[in-house]
């Protein structure tokens, strides 16, 4: 007799995505990530509605159930009728569907003041979308119970599915919403945003502020010791970041709409005690030969080259951190080491004590890039000083000059085949090691490891001429020709950015001297 063969049952979100993949080809694929989180948003917040409402009518305060107020006492969204859940699914086969959603997220936004520019703005309407498709997604998304499991935080897991998912199936060069999970949890593993302000200069779809406060409860804090501020440039993703928070409660200054943080900072007088960041990576052109020459987040520094933006996100989060506070931020491993205005001014972030730690993480950990990338964390306050944190006093001992080097390049689980993950192992491994290093408890036990860590002194930085490139630094047992592999590549990269430089000065003198010669040659 044969085998039954046993087949794994689907989880609510691979189903969900399946239900969502029909709409390919209908839509970008950039795209339906807005028309499928739009309609959970819908359902969510429909359901605790209806349970809100439930409760008043059990506690014989029947006439109250059309009052906003008792909703947002309880952290719950008033729905007019034409915005639950109920009236479209009555309506789901009707020709109108995409305006009746377009009309329930524009009267859930009118009525709930803290949604405002949340939402898709007369959204589905503009896409033309098959009834038949739509009304699919709609009978898929009504079979999940939103509040059958208040610790599991269902609708949150399915958000952060989908966002990775989208970030997956939108691959390099789109994507940039999403920071992969593991590294935000690292981030804040390692920062311990217990409480005080967040802040996030490219938020993104706020899995920072989202991890920051999974943290806090873990650890049985409370998420009103912080606040949380962010801003972000692209619109559709600031909306991302509004409905991300708001399913989960979490209450954020994002700025009054989608801006760029260097040409329209919205949090301009702001002192964070957490930073936590991963901004675009090696941006070019940021801004103009004139443009931001003055700007004050560049005091005492020079300014920031316009061909490449990473030193700009380094000095506009320097200038948001309070004189205690902490920044944990992402960029590419470029910007340890090179010329020009970015060595002026590394050198004097080493000189002014800012620098704490320098990690490497391993390759193919990001949807929209394969190359290995940095966390750096830099650290307002490195002198000895007690800290309360989750109601237990903590101390660190004066580490002044001293800086971490870590190199994760060997660490992590493969998922999704070709992608690189951090298990909980990693993560505590990894944060513990730079607790230790910087506790009066563990301070003195800390001990450099060969391939993973190092504890440098200003001397050694200064020999290495104020590089940041771990390899220089990290002992390798393996003293092979690859050792200083990053190294030698931050060479050659550099090196080939001069020439390429070079090579586009010559060619516009080129340009300009037929021009002047009256023969004007078009690009």
């Amino acid at each position: 007799m044969a085998k039954k063969k046993e087949t794994k049952e689907k989880s609510m979100e691979e189903t969900l995505w399946e239900s969502a993949n029909k709409l390919r080809g209908s839509v970008e694929a950039s795209e339906y990530k807005h028309v499928v989180l739009g309609l959970i948003f819908l359902k969510f917040a429909s359901d605790k509605f209806e349970e809100r409402k439930a409760e008043l009518i059990a506690e014989g305060k029947e006439k109250y159930v059309d009052m906003v107020e008792f909703y947002t006492m309880k952290n719950v969204f008033y729905l007019p009728e034409v915005s639950r859940w109920s009236y479209l699914i009555e309506n789901a086969k009707q020709e109108d569907l995409a305006l009746k959603i377009d009309t329930a997220l524009a009267t859930v936004e009118k009525n709930n003041p803290s949604l405002k520019g949340a939402l898709p703005d007369n959204y589905y309407s503009r896409l033309n979308l098959e009834v038949s498709k739509l009304a699919s997604l709609i009978d898929t998304i009504n079979n999940i119970d939103t509040l059958k499991d208040k610790e599991q935080d269902i609708v949150g897991r399915i958000y952060e599915y989908f966002l990775s998912k989208f970030a997956l199936a939108e691959g390099k060069g789109k994507g940039e919403f999403y920071t992969p999970k593991s590294i935000v949890k690292l981030i804040a593993a390692m920062l311990e945003p217990y409480k005080g302000k967040i802040y996030d200069p490219a938020c993104g779809s706020g899995g920072m502020f989202v991890q920051s406060v999974k943290f806090i409860e873990s650890h049985q804090g409370s998420k009103k010791d912080i606040s949380i501020y962010g801003q972000e440039y692209t619109n559709t993703t600031y909306k991302l970041a509004k409905m991300n928070l708001a399913i989960r409660g979490i209450s954020a200054n994002l700025g009054e709409m989608a801006a760029d943080t260097f040409f329209k900072d919205q949090h301009p007088d702001l002192k964070a005690d957490f930073i936590m960041a991963n901004p675009p990576f090696n941006q070019k052109q940021w801004r103009e030969e004139n443009e931001l020459t003055d700007d004050p987040r560049w005091a005492g520094y020079e300014v920031p080259p316009k061909g490449n933006a990473n030193y700009a996100w380094i000095l506009n989060i320097v200038s948001k951190l309070s004189e205690n506070g902490v920044a944990g931020f992402l960029l590419a491993n470029g910007a340890l080491s090179g010329g020009g205005d970015e060595y002026k001014i590394r050198r004097k972030l080493i000189e002014n004590d800012l620098v704490e730690a320098v990690l490497v993480l391993p390759m193919n950990m990001f949807y929209t890039t394969d190359i290995s990338v940095t966390l750096w964390i830099l650290n307002k306050n490195k002198k000895a000083r007690t800290i309360e944190q989750n109601g237990k006093l903590k101390e660190y001992r004066n580490r002044t000059n001293e800086f971490l080097f870590m190199n994760l390049r060997d660490i992590g689980e493969p998922f999704e085949k070709k992608y690189i993950q951090f298990t909980e192992e990693d993560i505590k491994k990894i944060a513990d090691t730079y607790h230790r290093w910087q506790e009066v408890e563990y301070g003195r036990n800390y001990g450099n490891i060969a391939d993973f860590c190092y504890s440098a002194e200003l001397k050694d930085i200064e020999k290495k001429d104020y590089s940041l490139v771990p390899s220089k630094y990290i002992e390798f047992k393996d003293k092979g020709e690859d050792t200083d592999f990053d190294g030698k590549m931050q060479l050659l990269q550099n090196e080939f950015y001069s020439l390429l430089k070079a090579e586009e000065r010559s060619n516009k003198d080129l340009l300009a001297l037929f021009k002047e010669l009256g023969y004007e040659i078009k690009l």
